[in-house]
């Protein structure tokens, strides 16, 4: 009886409740520290680049508005914030996608120690030496990823400049598009550890999308946010390895 109720509390548990363990999961005795350089790295990157995008955005608001045809200029109170909501969204996701390339190795590290703590086993004793050997499969994964992201970007991205309709349509294909893609990336980080191939990660995932598309939209409002993307890395990964102990682990 205890068993089914446990697995029917995980399969309750949405998404967005996989976010909020992420936020408690960081602060666990003896995780702080792996937390640390993937927090150090996502600090410097996207807060570096959100106060370029600041300065930059009385310079691209105006360049994006002039695709809107003549004929739709008199919804350009609605189009502006439009405007400002889609270069957040990709400007958003493409600096938090450069800062998990550069944290991937220790963004896999901390998910490992999480899970081990959260299973309650003895984690590896993994050194820097480890984590060079285990580079090259890392920075692979990272290539299979884009890979699979840049053709469907960039497919997205030409709905855009179809006047009226792609300025209104493409946000929130471009939202959903972005929370699937980051429910890949972090999720991809425990999976990764128990070699679980790409191609199979993307059909578990995928027979749990309503699921995982909440997690990465959470994730991408998240990173949307100022003060609060700075932390929002170290917190998907926690979160993601949460959800990964709870529902896949053991079919693997």
């Amino acid at each position: 009886m205890t068993i089914h109720s446990d697995k029917l509390n995980q399969t309750s548990k949405s998404g967005f409740h996989y976010i909020t363990q992420g936020f408690k999961l960081v602060t666990l005795p003896g995780i702080k520290r792996f937390v640390l350089i993937p927090l150090l790295i996502n600090i410097t990157l996207i807060g570096g680049a959100f106060w370029w995008l600041y300065n930059q955005l009385g310079v691209w608001i105006p360049a994006i508005m002039s695709y809107v045809p003549n004929w739709l200029q008199w919804l350009s109170y609605l189009l502006w914030p439009v405007a400002v909501i889609t270069i957040l969204l990709i400007f958003g996701y493409f600096f938090s996608t450069l800062a998990n390339w550069i944290a991937a190795p220790f963004n896999g590290l901390l998910a490992e120690k999480l899970e081990a703590k959260l299973c309650g086993k003895p984690s590896a004793d993994t050194g820097m030496v480890d984590l060079i050997k285990d580079l090259p499969r890392i920075m692979k994964r990272e290539w299979l990823k884009l890979v699979y992201y840049l053709p469907r970007a960039l497919l997205l991205l030409l709905l855009y400049f179809i006047p009226g309709i792609g300025q209104i349509v493409f946000p929130v294909l471009w939202f959903l598009f972005s929370a699937w893609m980051l429910s890949i990336q972090y999720s991809d980080y425990p999976f990764d550890n128990h070699k679980v191939s790409f191609g199979e990660m993307k059909r578990t995932l995928g027979q749990d999308k309503l699921r995982n598309l909440q997690f990465g939209a959470v994730v991408s409002l998240f990173t949307m946010v100022p003060f609060l993307n700075l932390f929002i890395m170290p917190v998907a990964v926690c979160g993601a390895t949460a959800m990964w102990v709870d529902r896949y682990r053991g079919q693997k």
